[in-house]
């Protein structure tokens, strides 16, 4: 759970943790990916509901299309796909699909941590899918990070 500035208690959304495939040939690669959006509102100038896929003009209009309820779909479809047509699966996969993402990932640390020595036991790669369109026909495949480094200065 997380406490709002006014002192309320919100519990925070599951994190979806999902396996297709055991086979000890194979790797085992983990797909990061989450479903939370940017807060909106009209004002902020938005053209359409958030939630609501909306056509104009032949394009479609949806909250978090791609970032990042797309990228996460395509990572589905393609599992999807391998399953439809009868194909061996060439790696285990596991996901890990949040909802706090926008918000810093709250509680994600935590359940990383209770999770590594079973769930991510025998995860050999990850592939986080959070990823920009470098223009509205190249997106873009992220292949390395460099991590992250916070800190915190109080001066008085």
């Amino acid at each position: 759970s997380s406490q709002l500035p006014d002192g309320r208690v919100l519990p925070l959304p599951s994190v979806i943790l999902g396996e297709l495939g055991k086979d000890p040939q194979n790797p085992t690669v983990c797909f990061y990916g989450h479903v939370d959006v940017q807060p909106a509102k009209k004002e902020d100038g938005w053209n359409t509901d958030p939630y609501t896929l909306t056509e104009i003009d032949g394009n479609l209009y949806g909250r978090g299309a791609t970032d990042n309820k797309g990228p996460v779909l395509a990572w589905i479809n393609a599992v999807e796909t391998f399953r439809a047509l009868k194909l061996a699966m060439p790696v285990n996969f596991k996901f890990v699909i949040e909802g706090m993402e926008e918000a810093g990932s709250l509680g994600l640390e935590k359940l990383l941590e209770e999770e590594n020595q079973s769930f991510f036991s025998d995860v050999d790669y990850i592939v986080i899918s959070d990823n920009l369109w470098l223009s509205n026909k190249k997106p873009a495949l992220t292949y390395g990070s460099r991590g992250n480094a916070c800190f915190f200065v109080e001066v008085k």
